[in-house]
């Protein structure tokens, strides 16, 4: 698109556009002239300098205009607009995608996620009962939604790198792994071949989802290495008596 042509009358409207400024700045917060730019043909920004304390970065936007063969401008717009390195507020997150892991609390639920990529449809019964007793028997059926590929990943990617994974500091320095303990219960599904949940009340992991390769201190088949013996020597008696008063 072509340059606009820039409009003498426009530009030299500073001085109309900088009381404009001040006519909704709080007193004292508009700063030096920073130019001008041609919006349209007869319509041009003027760019005033933000001072208050809290808008660093910001500029004060006077639109004005002129009509056809007109030798005066007029003020369009006023407006605070931010500038390179303005402070900003964060872009707006939706409630339901605002909470983290760990968010939820005692009584809190979460929204409704229609469209969640994390979860895909499940099975829902036919009326046949044969064949739904059939289906619920051998897949587990009956909710609405099931975890999708997408779900399943980064559930996965989560707990093998979290504090049940290989790389917690009990793992690393465990005699052997989770998969060759006898505590280890194996998980039915996509993840059998990854994590198992953890059936021993002395670990520290127990009754939680376990990588095949963490391990702990309990494992079933390692024993700890005996204390050294250390004679202490024959205990020595106090033969010596007292007289009662």
């Amino acid at each position: 698109m072509a340059a606009v042509k820039r409009d003498l009358v426009l530009q030299g409207a500073v001085d109309l556009a900088r009381e404009a400024a001040e006519s909704i700045a709080e007193s004292g917060t508009v700063g030096e002239h920073l130019g001008m730019e041609m919006d349209e043909e007869r319509l041009a920004t003027h760019y005033f300098d933000c001072t208050a304390r809290s808008y660093p970065g910001w500029r004060w936007a006077i639109t004005v205009a002129r009509v056809p063969r007109g030798k005066v401008a007029t003020v369009c717009e006023t407006n605070l607009v931010p500038g390179d390195g303005a402070l900003l507020s964060p872009e707006w997150l939706p409630y339901a995608d605002r909470i983290a892991p760990g968010d939820l609390g005692a009584g809190d639920v979460l929204p409704y996620k229609e469209d969640d990529p994390l979860l895909e449809p499940g099975f829902e019964a036919t009326g046949d009962e044969e064949v739904d007793e059939l289906a619920t028997y051998e897949l587990g059926l009956g909710r609405k939604r099931v975890l999708s590929a997408e779900g399943r990943e980064a559930a996965a990617q989560r707990w093998y790198e979290g504090e049940n994974g290989p790389h917690a500091d009990v793992a690393e320095k465990a005699p052997a792994p989770c998969s060759s303990c006898g505590y280890f219960l194996p998980m039915a599904g996509a993840l059998r071949s990854f994590f198992g949940v953890c059936a021993n009340a002395w670990s520290p992991s127990d009754g939680r989802v376990v990588s095949l390769d963490h391990g702990c201190g309990a494992h079933s088949e390692v024993d700890a290495e005996p204390a050294e013996h250390v004679h202490t020597g024959e205990p020595i008696v106090d033969e010596l008596s007292y007289d009662l008063v």
